[in-house]
């Protein structure tokens, strides 16, 4: 069927609109970290909060109240969430992934892309986005919690707590970071 009434497209119109402005002020009043770069479950909620506002525009059985509701529902349980990860190192274990060294001083980490079912092909394209030329020129490569891929050029001189590298999950074998 292509037309049921005007009042249908009138209705679209109306809840459409209000729904969405909602949608915005939630999403501004939640602050910067709702919709940054996705982990797993921030793409979750994501998609959560488009079908929800699809379904309060095309379902005539959810009054626009009840799909602002469940807007700001999801949009409270992400900060809950997150405002629980910034204080729970448990918590941020559940939630994110750690991230993963899959080029160690110009050397694949054959284990590491596997596991992380990432190609040589996409880390030298991250390498060419960062300027590397050269494997050999990158002195780790990590795919971050977000699924982006760092590199890092030169070698750290020193080992510690000011560096990048600590907390990054490195596959057996690929030895020390700092060394």
């Amino acid at each position: 069927m292509l037309f049921d009434s005007w009042s249908g497209l009138g209705r679209v119109l109306l809840v459409g609109t209000l729904a969405y402005l909602a949608l915005v002020l939630l999403l501004r009043v939640s602050g910067k970290r709702t919709l940054t770069k996705m982990n797993a479950f921030d793409l979750v909620v994501t998609v959560a909060l488009g079908s929800t506002l699809a379904t309060v525009l095309l379902s005539k059985s959810v009054a626009l109240a009840e799909g602002i509701l469940a807007l700001a529902l999801l949009i409270f349980l992400q900060f809950a969430i997150t405002w629980a990860q910034v204080r729970s190192s448990g918590v941020q274990a559940l939630i994110k992934a750690e991230p993963t060294l899959v080029l160690h001083r110009g050397r694949f980490l054959e284990g590491a892309l596997r596991a992380q079912r990432l190609t040589r092909e996409e880390v030298l394209a991250a390498m060419r986005g960062s300027g590397v030329a050269m494997p050999e020129q990158a002195y780790a490569v990590v795919l971050e919690t977000d699924g982006s891929v760092s590199v890092i050029r030169s070698r750290p001189e020193t080992a510690g707590e000011g560096g990048t590298l600590p907390g990054v999950a490195v596959p057996d074998g690929a030895g020390r970071l700092a060394g």
